[in-house]
């Protein structure tokens, strides 16, 4: 950019450019905030994913949330579910012990005097990370796996005061950190276990070549029953899919990842109880492609408003482009304070709901 503005006459450093890309943006960063918030409400489904994006010459992480109607960055110094379930609260920076909260602590096999300490004391809901923290010590919950459930719980328990996230359906590649609500997992990342194996004969290749065809078969099966979902197609699909992965073939290897796969069956198979979600992940990929070859080009970030900024102008540049709206107009449109074009967060929820969106 800046070489092309020195081609056209621009006298301009490198220092103000950057200043003019990176400051006095608070208006957009809240409406990327905002953003998230609708975008959770608005189908009842998200596909999210991760990738490496460093900072500070640091090792760091972008997480995308989204679906066909909005795109959402955020970058991080972790990847995990602590990090995803504080996403999750759209900007809320509480955490709350109630029953959902209590229900994942038990779930999640936090021990039973730990959890009868959270559940009996008389203060529910924490402002902050720091409130939270005084209450667990206060408890005298200092063991790290402790702290983790129970953090993880009452971020979930946080979150879930949001009536959005109650039938919130999250599709993932099937990273640990995303296994949250109801779960569904991407069936290109599940052949993947299949096609990636190596075959030692001719025997084990035959065996490889036809389990994978078998799969992209069942996948099509899939992908009809979503425009045409029934009881009798449901019921056939299910018994499908135990016969194919419950099958014996020649190589071990090819048996063992097929009985992996069978023990991911409800995942896989979210689709038949909700029959509008993806059953891949192919728009989280896509999303992130472009924040993956920036990284390429220059790196990383250096400073902390950059790297927000990064977020907030990917997030609502590919919000723009699902929802058909010319993200140079958008730009005009905000720095000019016109406010003619509303906020991506109600052009979203229109998007998903026009029959409500007046």
């Amino acid at each position: 950019m800046l070489e092309q503005l020195r081609e056209w006459g621009i006298d301009i450093s490198s220092g103000q450019l950057n200043r003019l890309l990176t400051e006095n943006h608070d208006d957009l960063h809240e409406e990327k905030a905002e953003l998230l918030a609708a975008g959770l409400q608005s189908t009842g489904y998200i596909t999210t994913d991760d990738t490496e994006a460093r900072h500070q010459g640091k090792n760091g992480f972008v997480t995308h949330i989204g679906n066909e109607w909005f795109a959402w960055f955020q970058s991080s110094d972790r990847k995990n579910r602590i990090n995803f379930l504080s996403l999750l609260r759209a900007g809320n920076k509480g955490y709350q012990v109630n029953t959902c909260a209590l229900n994942y602590m038990a779930t999640n096999k936090l021990p039973a005097p730990q959890l009868a300490l959270l559940a009996n004391t008389p203060v529910t809901n924490f402002g902050c990370e720091e409130e939270w923290s005084a209450h667990l010590v206060q408890l005298g919950i200092v063991v790290k796996r402790h702290i983790q459930i129970a953090t993880e719980g009452a971020l979930l328990g946080c979150a879930s005061e949001n009536e959005a996230l109650g039938k919130l359906a999250v599709i993932s590649d099937g990273a640990g950190q995303f296994k949250v609500l109801q779960h569904g997992l991407c069936w290109v990342h599940a052949e993947r276990l299949v096609h990636k194996l190596i075959p030692l004969n001719e025997g084990h290749q035959e065996d490889i070549a036809q389990v994978r065809d078998e799969i992209w078969s069942f996948y099509k099966e899939l992908k009809e029953y979503k425009k045409q979902p029934c009881d009798t197609k449901k019921s056939a699909l299910s018994k499908e899919f135990d016969r194919l992965f419950t099958q014996k073939t020649r190589y071990e290897l090819l048996n063992q990842q097929l009985k992996r796969l069978n023990k991911l069956k409800s995942s896989l198979l979210l689709v038949l109880e909700r029959p509008e979600i993806p059953i891949h992940t192919n728009g989280s990929e896509n999303d992130l492609r472009e924040l993956v070859k920036r990284r390429k080009v220059s790196g990383g970030t250096r400073s902390d408003l950059g790297r927000q900024c990064r977020d907030t102008f990917s997030s609502l540049k590919k919000t723009c482009r699902k929802l058909g709206v010319s993200f140079w107009k958008y730009l005009n449109d905000r720095i000019s304070q016109s406010n003619v074009i509303p906020s991506l967060g109600s052009l979203v929820l229109q998007k998903a709901h026009p029959a409500s969106a007046y």
